[in-house]
């Protein structure tokens, strides 16, 4: 199986592994305390964590404090109710290509906000100078595209928000140890399996002196903004992935670069959706006219690709990404995904690619 699929989830790293294990230990090695505890094996746990939220943060912007959660889509579930005036003047606004996690989440808080949705253009990329909202409270605009790979202009947007006296909650998700992070957002939403870290753990990081109301209350744990048990094993796994992509950032970033470069000339012909310049490289959206992905994937099954976003594979709804950027639905049901990363070998994209391109000549297209 060649694994092609980096936006849905990237590869334990054997290092994050490694961190992981001794917080999986059995009874002797008391590697299983809860890091809430006073005793001294719960202290060596709090402390695991401790060390995990500094390796974490140091990819992030100073001033701020990172609060562990569950996934990124609680952290931004946390964010944009967190933060919402709840006297009935909520104004929130979010990029039309946001990640489900917000734009269902901005859904949900209708009646009591009002929700706008900035449009993006053909290629994916909102306006810096967009029109926004009066009384804006907080606009949601991501780093990367999860589906197409833009990368949005999210410092100029940060500065237009600040004149509207609103805040910023930037989805790193996809960028997040790849790529230097925009200056300005209040809030920043983070997954580790994104990052070659463990599934189950994600981050909030907010600014000094943002207030966020908690959407789970119980223990008061993370500074009472998210209750309950923080597994040390999850926190050390997102700790070591985090703390091995700031020293491999630029290697893994050549190294992504040249495999675009290899993937792009095998898919010459093929038409991209997105940027090809303000992109990350990591991510390959392409569409063929005509082409029956359906039929692709199957004849393919040894290949791990996507047909869309992985949250909304299976619900046979075109993508809401490629409907902003204009597609028809046709367009994007003849549309698919490639992603590759640190662990992709240039070979095996190679041959991946190529099988996909005769795939797809054998029906036609």
């Amino acid at each position: 199986m060649i694994y092609l699929d980096y936006q849905a989830t990237t590869p334990l790293a054997p290092e994050a592994r490694e961190a992981m294990l001794p917080w999986l230990s059995g009874p002797e090695a008391m590697g299983f305390a809860n890091p809430h505890s006073p005793h001294r094996p719960g202290r060596a746990a709090a402390a695991a964590v401790d060390l995990a939220r500094e390796q974490v943060a140091a990819l992030l912007p100073p001033g701020g404090n990172v609060v562990f959660t569950g996934s990124a889509t609680e952290a931004l579930n946390l964010a944009i109710k967190g933060t919402a005036r709840g006297d009935g003047t909520n104004v929130f606004a979010a990029s039309a290509i946001e990640h489900a996690a917000v734009l269902d989440c901005g859904e949900s808080m209708r009646g009591n906000s009002d929700v706008f949705t900035i449009s993006v253009d053909e290629a994916g990329l909102v306006d810096p100078e967009a029109a926004l909202p009066d009384q804006l409270q907080l606009l949601a605009v991501m780093h990367v595209n999860n589906e197409i790979g833009t990368v949005q202009p999210v410092e100029r947007l940060c500065e237009r928000v600040r004149e509207h006296s609103g805040y910023v909650l930037c989805d790193a998700v996809q960028s997040y140890g790849k790529m230097p992070l925009p200056d300005g957002p209040d809030m920043i939403a983070l997954s580790a399996h994104k990052l070659y870290g463990p599934k189950g753990i994600g981050a909030l990081w907010v600014r000094d002196g943002i207030a966020v109301a908690p959407l789970i209350h119980g223990g008061g744990q993370e500074a009472g903004l998210r209750s309950g048990t923080l597994s040390p094993a999850l926190c050390a796994g997102f700790g070591a992935a985090a703390a091995l992509a700031k020293a491999r950032m630029d290697e893994d970033a050549a190294h992504v670069a040249e495999l675009w470069v290899t993937a792009r000339d095998i898919f010459a012909g093929w038409t991209l959706n997105g940027s090809a310049e303000q992109r990350w490289h990591g991510n390959l959206n392409l569409r063929k006219d005509g082409l029956d992905v359906a039929r692709l994937m199957s004849d393919l099954r040894d290949l791990a690709f996507s047909a869309g976003s992985a949250c909304a594979s299976g619900s046979g709804r075109p993508s809401h990404v490629l409907r902003a950027i204009g597609l028809t639905d046709r367009q994007a049901k003849s549309s698919i995904r490639i992603g590759f990363g640190r662990y992709t070998r240039p070979e095996d994209l190679e041959d991946a690619c190529a099988r996909i391109v005769a795939a797809a000549a054998a029906q036609g297209v």
